[in-house]
């Protein structure tokens, strides 16, 4: 992808190198994850408005729907994981973050209207 890693180095900096859910700053496992997902708005490809910082398990459930960040910028977690409540790992990596607010960047706040965008059309309710 063109410019893919000008909008990586954008995020993974103005979140400053630490996943916006959890903290983590091991720069192997974070992820410039769009809001609003690539193929679907070309013109906010690389707008750094529409990325968050997150570790690659995250990023992965936010891509899916599992996970969203709302406009208030508090992470909400999918009723998809009631089934799994009682795992540790779901609770650990999921269930714990619910309603928790995210790391905002020094720069680039997350657009409002692209998180409501996420939260309507990809997340699983």
């Amino acid at each position: 992808r063109v410019n893919q890693s000008f909008f990586r180095s954008t995020i993974l900096s103005s979140y400053n190198l630490k996943c916006c859910i959890t903290g983590l700053s091991i720069t192997d496992f974070l992820v410039a994850s769009h809001i609003i997902p690539w193929k679907k708005d070309e013109s906010n490809r690389l707008n750094p408005h529409n990325g968050l910082c997150l570790n690659s398990i995250h990023d992965k459930a936010f891509d899916k729907g599992f996970i969203t960040v709302t406009s208030d910028y508090k992470i909400k977690v999918s009723k998809y994981f009631d089934d799994f409540s009682k795992e540790g790992a779901v609770l650990d990596l999921f269930l714990r973050y619910n309603n928790q607010p995210i790391l905002l960047p020094d720069k680039f706040p997350p657009s409002k209207e692209f998180l409501a965008y996420h939260q309507e059309v990809i997340f699983k309710k």
